[in-house]
């Protein structure tokens, strides 16, 4: 029993640590990519090519002193940002790295990961409340409308994809896109998913619980030191979570783009790696080139313009595949 436990743990470390140390990067890419989009150098002083400045940022935030607001309740406003961190990796657990990597092949691992990235909402609405701040509070007010706003779309978007591959498994619905990739048949609502994707995860131009002008720094303007990390790392978690999710989804996940000698040859891990990255880029991409939004845009557009084009998506998904009898696994 106890070597299947050892056995557990290692399997679990094998993919939280790898994972922290692509969240501790891909903040260093992002600062370097909008650095080089506007014309600066970015971080370039602590090791060599600024390599080791997150690592420098998180020894900075660790050794710093944590701040408990006096006003503030204080057993939830430190369990909030450890639940948001939690959650963001839970997630992780169904993903599908390759064809046999995975660590839970759940037959409804679409759910799970809908489940889990639902309860997100919680760690944010109960950070901003026990701030006892009425910035902090106003914050996750923001966050937790939009986060529900746009999870109705994603779920839609979702069963435009689980009709096309019969199954709710995630490495089924990556075999399923052997012939095709989702991208191409479903392009619009690849578009809509993306776009929801960014105003799941408060990432430009729908960062508005972070308005800096508006609300000083959002839910976790009371945070310092470890507390603040904490958020921090969950938030780039759970974008990492949302490029996976995209690049299974819609971009045939480990499977590589042309069934041919040079591209077979590479492993499907570093296929869905090349492919996570890209989505990645493009998120960062994204906050280097737009505004930030209104929040009645924010809002109109989730539940007058996504909800709907999302919901006929769905009818004319299913319609087609009933009518000309292409339902797998049906």
């Amino acid at each position: 029993m106890i070597y299947y436990i050892i056995a557990w743990i290692i399997e679990i470390l094998i993919i939280v640590v790898p994972l922290l140390v692509a969240v501790a990067y891909f903040t260093l890419a992002e600062r370097k990519v909008i650095a080089s989009m506007q014309r600066r150098r970015g971080p370039n002083v602590v090791g060599m090519w600024g390599l080791l400045q997150p690592l420098a940022d998180g020894l900075k935030l660790l050794i710093k002193e944590t701040i408990l607001p006096s006003n503030s309740n204080v057993v939830i406003f430190v369990l909030a940002p450890i639940v948001t961190f939690l959650l963001s990796l839970l997630g992780w657990a169904v993903i599908p790295y390759g064809e046999t990597v995975v660590l839970s092949d759940l037959n409804v691992g679409i759910l799970y990961i809908f489940a889990v990235s639902s309860l997100g909402v919680y760690g944010i609405i109960t950070s901003g409340w026990s701030s006892n701040s009425k910035y902090a509070f106003l914050g996750a007010l923001r966050s937790a409308a939009q986060m529900v706003s746009y999870e109705v779309s994603i779920g839609l978007i979702i069963i435009s994809v689980l009709l096309c591959a019969g199954s709710l498994n995630l490495s089924q619905i990556v075999i399923s896109q052997e012939s095709i990739w989702y991208i191409i048949p479903l392009f619009p609502v690849f578009i809509m998913f993306f776009i929801s994707a960014l105003a799941e995860t408060n990432r430009a131009p729908f960062d508005l619980p972070e308005a800096e002008a508006e609300l000083v720094a959002g839910y976790n303007v009371e945070y310092s030191a470890m507390g603040f990390a904490l958020f921090f790392l969950g938030e780039y978690a759970n974008i990492l979570m949302m490029c996976a999710l995209i690049t299974i989804l819609f971009l045939g996940g480990w499977l590589p783009p042309f069934p041919i000698l040079p591209f077979t040859l590479i492993p499907g891990p570093i296929w869905f790696g090349i492919k996570v990255a890209f989505i990645g880029f493009v998120f960062i991409w994204v906050r280097a080139s737009y505004p930030r939004y209104r929040y009645d845009q924010l809002m109109r557009l989730g539940w007058k313009v996504f909800l709907p084009l999302s919901l006929a998506w769905v009818l004319l998904v299913a319609g087609i595949l009933v009518g000309f009898d292409w339902c797998p696994g049906f």
